[in-house]
């Protein structure tokens, strides 16, 4: 019997096999390489290239535009899947899906539905060029409606090897973000191959230049536009839950990887009076402390992503009663998958030993990849913004952060 990997026709999502099982077997071939390419850095091209060929790149696209139609809960667990074996390719595959939620929720129907329908007919791959808090690329107005593109813009994550982009650029005239889809070949754009950083190595969270791009009219999201309305402002919540479920695959991924290596490699220290580190009891506890942690992280996360989903088919009926819920939600798997996988990733060579931190291992990847991408945002603020909700009652406020 073939493996997924293995099957001859282009898509499997076109298999009889679910999506999950997709993913789970795509996760297994990417463990296989994982440490070298941690090594290595630069672009996942064949793990992108087999995600293209899995039909999971249109996961969230509805049936009727030729996607899989899942739920954000069912997108999300996928997500998960793939980080506990690679974190750097989850988390272009996850902003693939942030990315077609961006032109969902800022965009109109006659913008969202064909390139939905493209993305899935097409296996586009979506790079991300956003990044709010960079202003230094310029969006000048032109005659027709449409705007011109110049400057610099950093953590353009997943947008090397990328087919189409979501840009922005501030409009110098009013102050306005200016958010653009459009294709990442078009003339004038630069991507650079500069991401060299502890962790999160093979995301290609780089930079890029804007020479004077010229972005048609139909392609700006400005109807209703960045975080018009409460449905629009679900955007930085699926963000913020994408990170989530990245923070807590990489706790899942190590804890496992822990547990071989203790039961297989470790042993037991002579003051505990056992024969085997299985038995030690230092060890259990600290075991017991994990499966506390990552379990709690994991229900908050999980109803998070319940709450998304009901916001999700509210659509612009939503309130901002509705989305300050889904936000405290949110914030709490946020803070609790942030410090339970910073925590776990630290730990586990407490329970592994000093031998497992031999660099053939690198077991320090799941902690390098955690803190990195941790940094995406202060999780501090999601305490302050719990601690207004338990004691003032007030929601987040929302941002592109909140």
């Amino acid at each position: 019997m073939h493996s997924l990997l293995e099957v001859p026709e282009a898509k499997y999502a076109r298999a009889a096999a679910s999506p999950l099982a997709i993913a789970r077997a795509l996760a297994e071939h990417f463990a296989q390489s994982a440490v070298e390419r941690d090594k290595t850095g630069g672009t996942p091209k064949a793990e992108r290239d087999a995600l293209r060929q899995s039909g999971l790149l249109g996961l969230i696209v509805p049936r009727e535009l030729g996607g899989l139609g899942a739920t954000w809960a069912d997108t999300l667990q996928i997500v998960r899947e793939i980080a506990r074996a690679d974190s750097s390719v989850a988390h272009v595959f996850a902003f693939q899906h942030l990315l077609l939620a961006t032109i969902r929720l800022f965009g109109n129907p006659s913008q969202w539905r064909p390139l939905f329908e493209q993305t899935a007919g097409k296996d586009w791959f979506w790079g991300n060029a956003l990044n709010p808090l960079d202003t230094r690329t310029v969006a000048t107005r032109q005659d027709d409606g449409g705007f011109e593109f110049d400057g610099r813009k950093s953590f353009c994550s997943g947008a090397i090897d990328s087919d189409m982009l979501i840009a922005s650029g501030v409009d110098p005239a009013s102050g306005k973000l200016i958010i653009a889809a459009l294709p990442t070949d078009r003339a004038g754009i630069e991507l650079f191959p500069d991401w060299d950083n502890m962790g999160q190595r093979q995301t290609d969270s780089g930079s890029a230049a804007f020479h004077r791009v010229r972005i048609a009219r139909s392609e700006v999201l400005a109807e209703p536009g960045p975080l018009s309305s409460p449905f629009a402002c679900l955007r930085p919540l699926i963000a913020q839950l994408i990170l989530s479920n990245i923070y807590l695959g990489i706790a899942e991924g190590a804890l496992e990887e822990a547990r071989r290596y203790t039961l297989g490699q470790s042993r037991a220290w002579p003051a505990a009076g056992v024969d085997s580190a299985g038995k030690d009891p230092y060890v259990l506890s600290t075991y017991g402390e994990f499966w506390v942690g990552v379990e709690g992280a994991r229900l908050l996360t999980d109803r998070a992503a319940h709450a998304l989903d009901a916001a999700w088919v509210r659509d612009l009926d939503l309130k901002e009663a509705e989305r300050g819920e889904v936000a405290v939600h949110v914030a709490s798997a946020k803070v609790a998958t942030t410090r339970v996988g910073l925590d776990l990733t630290s730990r586990m060579f407490e329970v592994a030993g000093a031998r497992a931190t031999t660099a053939s291992l690198r077991f320090d990847r799941y902690w390098r990849n955690l803190r990195t991408h941790s940094l995406h945002d202060p999780v501090a603020y999601k305490v302050r913004e719990l601690g207004d909700w338990a004691l003032n009652g007030s929601h987040p406020t929302p941002s592109f952060y909140s």
